[in-house]
């Protein structure tokens, strides 16, 4: 959930003022993750301080500059301002080989503040200074060995003990063996630490070099060679890439929002792997711990295919506001290329379909509005492949080790491809034999990486933390997937037609359900004083019921509960008044003779009712009038779902928007959840 950005430049002059910048506009490029505070550091350019001697410093020259704070990034700004100008520190001084490192975070162990902020040091002199991403599990054991030998620790966090570790290793290298390199410090460190994390490290000792490292948690590393670009080209262990002495930056960075805007040339690390770099030089290691050394790999640049204006508003207040308006274009680029001439082509499944066709059954697993999406999926796989499907939430699998056999497909979906409980709940699936299936919308992703095939939905970035057009587009993805595994049943051909059909038309038919925004924000207003909100749904929409929910509880911080229709006499009555909102979902589909019922008597407990119907069928759903009605254009009964979110998106939108929260970034919540 934490965000690292570091910046090197090498044989180009940079200014500290504009590698400070850098380093913000990083973190801003991050802030989407979700964080508490947030913290930098680069280097000095005084000589040590003159109360200590040469031989009583630790290192020559002055130590890094480290600034941390709590709150918004530009919070930190304005503190790091403040503080260059009360230390007379110089903005203008010009550096050809300068290394900065920076970090966003998410509170796990520790409250927020500054001094359990990142940059975490191993001490006086900030010897060793680290970033980090992820959690360390068995930080206890290492703090209580450290503290045995003399370190005192400062913060709460699970990460000090990695640059006090780092420190540890260091003097007892020295003292030993004499000169010990960057990446045999690492290799040590990354030997003791147990759990998921990325790290990248910055020390007085090793200057102008940076090193980084992951197990688990995403890194990625970008290079810009001003002299001309490297495209996908591959480069070696030291050589390729680096002893040219041309110009260039190196970057690293928990994705690639933060990079887009630098450099297309990119590398995401695999785990175990460490990346040195030193004298402009990029050395890729990885790392065994069974193994005192470690082997050199070659690696090859991707090209990103993703442009700067993906990432910004555009004329649009907020993120989570431009995306739920992109949902017809998102749609589109989901399903471009993969529908043609009635058929569904989805090449990263191909060569498992028949293997899928065999199995016993799938199993949906994922975490939050991914799980909504794989239940909102779940009627028409069943019904168009005639193979049963389960659903995991990731976490609850794991926790109770539910049964996964070599005859199962499990189908893992994630927006990001990262959050944490669907990888550890991926591993489990391996292990256990199942044939695994990704659906993601993150290129690259450990998930993408991890699983034996999948559909990588193209949604394009999606920085507010509520997701909403990776959530239709996963529906959409999954409906292309159930088409092409029932593909070879002859008794599902008309309606396989059908719902190919429906596809076709679906972005259009969302480009009109936009249109209630207006009518969205003003039931929004109705409701901005209510502490509750109840949405009951069934069959294909049970699903949009929890999501739609969700989305109220996860933005405008409004108690809201998602239900079974079928379950409301089954305790949800008793809560029913004329005070309490309800959204019943009633378009046209095989329970829409039930919603009919269910409508009834809520109106008959005087509920102050909500329903969102099918164009036209207002009067069947509320004849009276005594309910407010939403209209929305009917598409195939499967394919719904995309459509009947969509107000439900917006309400949560303009209720966020109206009640004074954050929608982009909102309270205690992260855009991808690495830690469990």
């Amino acid at each position: 959930m934490c965000g690292i950005f570091a910046y090197l430049n090498y044989n180009v002059s940079r200014e500290r003022r504009y590698i400070l910048e850098v380093l913000f506009n990083g973190l801003r490029r991050l802030e989407y993750r979700g964080y508490d505070s947030s913290g930098i550091a680069l280097d000095a350019d005084g000589p040590a301080p003159s109360s200590a001697s040469p031989s009583d410093a630790p290192y020559a020259g002055a130590p890094p500059l480290v600034f941390r704070q709590e709150g918004k990034i530009e919070n930190l700004v304005r503190s790091v301002y403040s503080e260059v100008d009360e230390k007379d520190v110089n903005l203008d001084a010009a550096f050809s080989v300068h290394a900065g490192i920076a970090h966003t975070r998410w509170a796990t162990h520790g409250v927020p503040a500054p001094r359990n902020s990142h940059p975490q040091s191993s001490g006086a002199g900030d010897e060793f200074l680290v970033v980090h991403n992820g959690i360390i599990t068995n930080y206890e054991v290492l703090k209580e060995t450290l503290t045995r030998h003399g370190f005192t620790f400062e913060s709460d966090t699970d990460t000090e003990v990695i640059p006090k570790l780092a420190k540890f290793v260091f003097d007892k290298s020295h003292d030993e063996e004499g000169d010990v390199t960057f990446s045999q410090v690492v290799m040590e460190v990354m030997r003791q630490l147990e759990g998921a994390y990325a790290l990248i490290f910055k020390s007085p000792h090793y200057p102008n070099e940076l090193i980084a490292c992951k197990r688990g948690s995403t890194l990625i590393l970008g290079v810009n060679e001003l002299s001309g670009q490297q495209n996908g080209k591959p480069f070696h262990d030291v050589k390729a890439l680096t002893t040219n002495g041309k110009p260039k930056e190196l970057f690293f960075s928990s994705d690639l929002f933060a990079i887009v805007e630098h450099t297309k040339n990119y590398l995401a690390l695999e785990d175990n792997e460490i990346v040195h770099i030193k004298d402009g030089s990029v050395s890729i290691l990885k790392f065994d711990p069974h193994k005192e050394k470690p082997a050199f790999v070659q690696r090859a640049l991707s090209v990103l295919e993703m442009e700067v204006e993906q990432i910004k508003k555009g004329s649009y207040d907020h993120f989570m506001q431009k995306e739920i308006h992109e949902q017809p274009h998102s749609l589109t680029t989901t399903m471009r290329g993969r529908l043609k001439d009635g058929e569904v082509l989805l090449g990263g499944l191909k060569e498992h379909l028949k293997t899928i066709r065999r199995c016993r059954r799938v199993v949906f697993i994922g975490c939050g509005t991914s799980y909504n999406a794989a239940l909102a999926a779940r009627p028409f796989v069943e019904e168009l492949t005639g193979i049963p499907v389960t659903m995991e939430v990731a976490s609850d699998l794991l926790d109770r080790q539910g049964p996964i056999y070599r005859e199962d497909t499990a189908v893992f979906v994630s927006q990001s491809g990262e959050t944490a409980d669907t990888l550890l709940a991926l591993d489990y699936a391996l292990e256990n034999g199942a044939l695994c299936v990704g659906i993601t919308n993150t290129v690259g992703s450990t998930l993408s990486r991890k699983t034996h095939c999948g559909v990588h939905i193209n949604a394009g970035c999606e920085i507010g933390v509520a997701s909403t057009k990776a959530y239709t587009s996963q529906i959409v993805a999954m409906a292309m997937m159930a088409l092409a595994i029932g593909s070879d049943q002859i008794s599902t051909q008309a309606r396989r037609n059908d719902i190919i059909s429906g596809l076709t038309g679906l972005p259009s038919c969302v480009s009109e359900v936009l249109k209630l925004d207006v009518e969205m924000k003003e039931l929004a207003s109705s409701l901005i004083d209510s502490e509750s909100l109840l949405v009951f749904g069934r069959g294909f929409n049970y699903a949009t019921a929890l999501e739609g929910a969700l989305k109220v509880k996860e933005v405008a911080l409004m108690h809201s509960e998602g239900m079974l229709a079928g379950e409301m006499k089954h305790g949800p009555l008793a809560l029913v008044d004329e005070n309490l909102p309800i959204i019943v979902i009633a378009t046209r589909d095989a329970c829409f003779s039930k919603q009919q019922s269910v409508i009834q008597q809520l109106l008959s407990r005087r509920g102050r009712l909500i329903v969102m119907c099918s164009k036209g069928d207002a009067s069947a759903v509320c004849s009276n009038g005594s309910c407010r009605v939403i209209e929305v254009p009917g598409v195939a009964d499967c394919l719904q779902p995309v459509i009947n979110i969509i107000p439900l998106q917006l309400l949560a939108y303009h209720l966020t928007v109206l009640r004074g929260f954050d929608v982009d970034q909102p309270r205690n919540l992260a855009k991808s959840v690495t830690t469990q």
